[in-house]
């Protein structure tokens, strides 16, 4: 139990907390373990696929800026998604959930059922903007489009063994990234 009395914020960091820690993130667990019911759970977060979401996003956010794409054209960018890639493989958290709920794990992270596939082509077509304005980098498509097409080309190479049972490899994505952007 928590020494004060738990909010929604509560609810989110904990969810993270076991997430980070491979651990299924259960609404009745949680619910349980925060002392609210599963109601006033769904009030606060939303449903479980909801609540994942905002958690996979709070991740991929954080790598997100721990890489610099600015400044460096498009050479840059396409170290920026390979380092980006290579992370998100190597975080067994990430890797436990993918492979113990692959299906919901492609639906939350590829698809409009969740806020990870848009919010992640905001950012990218944000800081292709930053490098299009700059003259540092000659988009070879409108920078939304640009911006969709380089995150389905990440995740090609991040869900490479759910989709297509190969390993992943963010050296093909760097390797992709190059050839498109020359």
């Amino acid at each position: 139990m928590f020494a004060s009395r738990p909010d929604p914020a509560t609810a989110f960091a904990l969810a993270r907390a076991w997430f980070l820690a491979g651990r299924r993130v259960d609404m009745r667990d949680l619910a349980a373990e925060l002392g609210v019911s599963r109601a006033t759970l769904h009030r606060w977060v939303g449903s479980r696929d909801h609540l994942l979401g905002e958690v996979l996003w709070s991740e991929t956010s954080l790598v997100f800026d721990n890489v610099s794409f600015t400044g460096r054209g498009a050479a840059g960018i396409a170290d920026a998604i390979g380092a980006f890639v290579s992370t998100v493989n190597g975080s067994a958290a990430f890797r436990t959930f993918l492979q113990r709920e692959p299906e919901r794990a492609l639906r939350l992270l590829t698809t409009k059922a969740s806020v990870v596939q848009s919010r992640t082509i905001e950012k990218l077509s944000a800081l292709l903007e930053t490098e299009a304005s700059a003259g540092r980098l000659a988009a070879p498509l409108p920078v939304p489009d640009l911006a969709y097409v380089l995150v389905r080309l990440g995740e090609s190479f991040i869900y490479t063994d759910v989709i297509t049972g190969d390993e992943p490899d963010a050296a093909k994505a760097h390797a992709a990234v190059s050839a498109l952007l020359g």
